[in-house]
């Protein structure tokens, strides 16, 4: 199975699992920021659904590395 017919995530449900983990970090996730984040999420997986679903040809190559 490819990424493009992959189910698309549930977004709710990675945002309620992921909450609790900030706590670990020593961060708090607001209740009234929760619907913001998921909408920032959804936002960011149809750019992701975008950049993934460009074809590039075989003679393609990668990006180079710069390192400071």
């Amino acid at each position: 199975m490819t990424t493009r017919d992959a189910p698309p995530p549930d977004l709710d449900a990675f945002a309620a699992a992921a909450a609790p983990l900030l706590g670990l970090l020593g961060l708090r996730l607001d209740p009234a920021w929760v619907a913001p984040v998921i909408a920032n999420l959804r936002v960011l997986a149809a750019a992701a659904d975008l950049v993934g679903g460009f074809p590039l040809p075989d003679e393609a190559e990668a990006a180079p590395v710069f390192e400071a």
